[in-house]
């Protein structure tokens, strides 16, 4: 036998059952009207899937995890805007009263030749206007030291009521001559030694020039002055920026 006429003798049977069935409910019956089981029918097609349901309930706070790698340094940010204009400042203190008009300055001046080696030239007094500015002191004359056969140095430096500057330092100059010759040199020049000086008190000064022994070397024959004019020039100035 063929599977098609199989097929169809199981369509006429499943058909004859069908109409037992239907006779049977018709009639009251509960019997199937002596129709067997049949065979299992053929799959349906699937369905298609259901609507998306909806959110669930919002869980509990979970436990706090633990803290991650601190990470790379980032770049540097962009300026940040202008911040706004402090506060006026306190008024300050009232200054010294100075002259404006004028220099405040002195010149003394003097024709002679010192023959000192070691000790006071020159002294000038000046009358400082204030406490808060400095002096500027230049010695200029004619100098020299002798000492045939060897080396020498003098020092002519400045003082201020007694004192060399500390402030910011002292004011000097040296001359230093190696003579090996046995006849003498006599270096006879005009020189200069200049300087500021500051934390002097107001009202009279007492600015000097003196020649003395350079460090680490003693006396020697030292001269000032000579054929010419020497002079102390002092001048009062505002206080020097810092």
């Amino acid at each position: 036998m063929t599977s098609s006429l199989k097929f169809i003798l199981m369509l006429s049977a499943s058909a004859l059952c069908l109409t037992a069935t239907i006779e049977s409910l018709e009639n009251d019956q509960n019997e199937r009207g002596g129709c067997g089981l049949g065979f299992p029918g053929v799959p349906g097609t699937p369905g298609h899937n259901g609507l998306p349901g909806r959110d669930g309930m919002r869980g509990e706070k979970g436990d706090r995890g633990i803290s991650g790698k601190v990470g790379p340094k980032g770049e540097r940010g962009s300026n940040g805007v202008t911040g706004r204009t402090g506060r006026k400042g306190d008024r300050g203190e009232k200054g010294e009263r100075m002259n404006s008009q004028s220099v405040n300055w002195r010149q003394c001046a003097w024709k002679r030749e010192d023959d000192i080696d070691s000790g006071l030239i020159q002294e000038c007094p000046f009358k400082k206007q204030s406490s808060n500015t400095a002096l500027k002191v230049a010695y200029a004359a004619n100098m020299r030291v002798n000492c045939p056969g060897t080396s020498c140095c003098g020092r002519w430096y400045i003082t201020f009521n007694g004192s060399e500057c500390s402030s910011p330092l002292p004011i000097d100059g040296v001359l230093y001559v190696n003579d090996p010759s046995s006849n003498g040199l006599n270096p006879l020049r005009h020189r200069q030694i200049e300087g500021f000086c500051d934390n002097l008190p107001a009202g009279i000064v007492k600015v000097a020039v003196h020649v003395g022994n350079c460090h680490e070397y003693g006396s020697s024959d030292r001269y000032s002055g000579w054929n010419s004019v020497s002079r102390i020039m002092i001048e009062e100035y505002p206080e020097s920026q810092k």
